[in-house]
């Protein structure tokens, strides 16, 4: 019999169980600031499917990109999410609970699944932080996104009082 592994307690913890770490906290590329606590709440300006070594998602869901390559791009949108988060709060477990995502996938006007390419960051951050994961959601095709990028996606954060 082979003994289960322990569950990662934090949420870095887990992050690392999945294989992941987190990237640099991305500055802002115009007038506006990355994060701001206003009361129990931090919200993060919109994060983009890119990485701070430079690794990039860019082009257009149905078109140029596959639904897959979609949600891989919503997932390095909740891994900068994260990157905010702890950058602003020194630690992921200061995050009492995800209250909302807006997602906006770069896609054709044709193209159905603009939910199942923000799935990509609502697992994932349910991954990292279990049930305080759990979030309200929109998810909007738009026509174009800076500098051509596949996702970009906001949040809003409860933090630990």
């Amino acid at each position: 019999m082979t003994a289960t592994p322990p569950t990662p307690h934090s949420a870095e913890d887990r992050l690392a169980a999945l294989g992941l770490s987190l990237p640099e906290a991305a500055r802002p590329v115009a007038s506006y600031v990355p994060t701001l606590i206003v009361g129990e709440q931090l919200w993060i300006s919109g994060q983009v499917s890119a990485t701070s070594d430079g690794q990039t998602v860019v082009g257009r869901l149905g078109d140029t990109l596959t639904l897959d390559a979609g949600q891989a791009a919503a997932r390095l949108c909740a891994l900068n999410i994260l990157a905010q988060a702890k950058a602003a709060l020194g630690t992921l477990d200061a995050i009492a609970q995800v209250i909302r995502l807006t997602g906006f996938v770069n896609a054709t006007p044709d193209f159905p699944d603009h939910p199942k390419v923000i799935n990509g960051a609502s697992d994932l951050l349910q991954s990292v932080l279990g049930d305080a994961g759990k979030h309200t959601r929109s998810a909007v095709g738009v026509a174009s996104l800076p500098f051509g990028f596949a996702v970009e996606i906001d949040a809003v954060l409860a933090i630990r009082g």
